[in-house]
């Protein structure tokens, strides 16, 4: 797809606009992830998007940012803030280093970033998520992310993430890649 250079404008949204949204991020996502045959593997589909976003949307701090070009949402993200042990699981919190990750009261756990392919590479998911960390305002942030060479681990280590160790949030669940980024010194 050709995108000319058309402004992004970036919004911000609650838990309570997250099901105005559902249709059209699940529109997004499934472009996002087209030909990504990794990720339907693992049993992600915009039908298991949609429950995700539904059940997050719960939580008191639930943030949703939008990119959006000529009226079009392009890309989204979302996360929230919560406890170390919510977000690592007590099985994996013992081994999250550095110990200021495991015993923080500042973290959030940004949950799903993602940008049509057309308008992949063009800082849209840059601006997605420098716009969740202002709007989240934590010491810290973790996303899990799938292993590999993939465009969306090149973004994360750009952005400064590092690599915590494996995540497997249920035994039949896909084993993914926990990431860590400190946002303040």
């Amino acid at each position: 797809m050709n995108t000319p250079d058309i402004p992004l404008v970036v919004r911000r949204y609650g838990p309570s606009d997250a099901a105005t949204l559902l249709d059209t991020l699940a529109d997004v996502w499934a472009e996002a992830h087209a030909g990504h045959d990794d990720v339907a593997r693992a049993g992600f589909t915009p039908e298991t998007l949609r429950r995700q976003i539904s059940g997050h949307a719960r939580h008191e701090e639930f943030t949703l940012v939008a990119a959006f070009a000529a009226g079009q949402i392009v890309g989204f993200g979302y996360g929230f803030r919560c406890s170390p042990a919510y977000w690592y699981g007590e099985q994996l919190l013992p081994q999250v280093t550095p110990e200021e990750a495991r015993t923080t009261g500042s973290l959030a756990g940004i949950c799903e970033l993602a940008v049509r392919s057309g308008w992949q590479g063009r800082g849209v998911g840059t601006r997605i998520h420098t716009a969740l960390l202002e709007a989240l305002r934590t010491d810290w942030v973790s996303l899990l992310a799938m292993p590999g060479d993939h465009p969306a681990q090149h973004l994360y280590r750009r952005l400064g993430y590092r690599y915590t160790g494996p995540y497997q949030p249920g035994p039949d669940a896909p084993v993914l890649d926990l990431l860590l980024l400190r946002t303040s010194t």
